[in-house]
């Protein structure tokens, strides 16, 4: 049997994901699994008065596949049920894994964990939010400030068997103004890698070509604007940046 067409061949509803703040659908194209968020589901956002979130859940991903480390999942436009809207392939995450935690403080881990912050959960007790200490989410943080990731919950990241860790719900990115809400503080002031730096500078590059024009269709041109002087930025100082601005550095709910 031939592969299905991810762009044309039929994509059939089998559910819808109830916990999400907008209409999303799990579904089918063949055999591929797949979600589904239509744009006329979208609820609009005061601080996100422009464009689509899909458009923005696009764009992440075409940023993510200039940066490395196959981050965000293969995500793209295309006509469903309910008009057009974002298709994402499918994660099925390891359920014995995570990659971001709520521990009593005394039982943090001393090495391979970060911590982010201290708090009394409902019955009184200290709890500390960790994250773990890996590659593969630091450079998901370093991602995070280049789109400008307003919404990285704990939730958000999908922790795979092998391993890898993927990055979902991309909506709330790409804003003119600061912007990052995150539970990936826990490399705050640290340097980073050539291989971070790698990343920050082809998508600086990437944006003079072949991505910044995939990027007009999605995006306005202050934001694409906006998107090159933070890799500019990031590139100058070469370190995780600290909080700054009087909103909230990390998101609510965290998970």
């Amino acid at each position: 049997m031939a592969a299905p067409n991810l762009a044309t061949s039929e994509l059939i509803l089998t559910g819808r994901i109830t916990t999400a703040s907008n209409a999303t659908f799990l579904g089918s194209i063949g055999d591929v699994v797949v979600v589904y968020k239509p744009i006329a589901g979208e609820n609009p956002l005061w601080d996100f008065p422009e464009g689509a979130l899909a458009h923005r859940e696009v764009a992440a991903y075409l940023v993510s596949q200039v940066f490395g480390g196959d981050i965000v999942p293969h995500t793209w436009l295309r006509d469903g049920p309910l008009g057009e809207g974002m298709v994402q392939l499918w994660q099925e995450q390891d359920p014995k894994q995570d990659a971001v935690n709520l521990l009593p403080v005394d039982r943090v881990p001393a090495t391979g964990w970060k911590q982010v912050l201290e708090g009394r959960d409902e019955s009184g007790s200290m709890v500390a939010l960790v994250h773990e200490d890996s590659p593969e989410l630091r450079r998901m943080a370093v991602l995070d400030i280049i789109i400008n990731n307003a919404d990285r919950k704990g939730n958000h990241i999908l922790a795979m068997p092998d391993g890898r860790r993927h990055g979902v719900d991309h909506g709330l990115t790409f804003h003119r103004d600061h912007k990052l809400r995150t539970v990936l503080w826990g490399w705050l002031g640290e340097d980073l890698s050539a291989q971070e730096l790698d990343g920050v500078d082809r998508v600086s590059e990437g944006l003079h070509g072949e991505l910044g024009r995939n990027l007009t269709d999605l995006l306005t041109a202050e934001e694409i604007t906006s998107l090159a002087a933070r890799c500019a930025r990031l590139r100058l100082t070469g370190r995780f940046p600290a909080p700054s601005g009087e909103m909230s550095a990390v998101p609510w709910p965290l998970f």
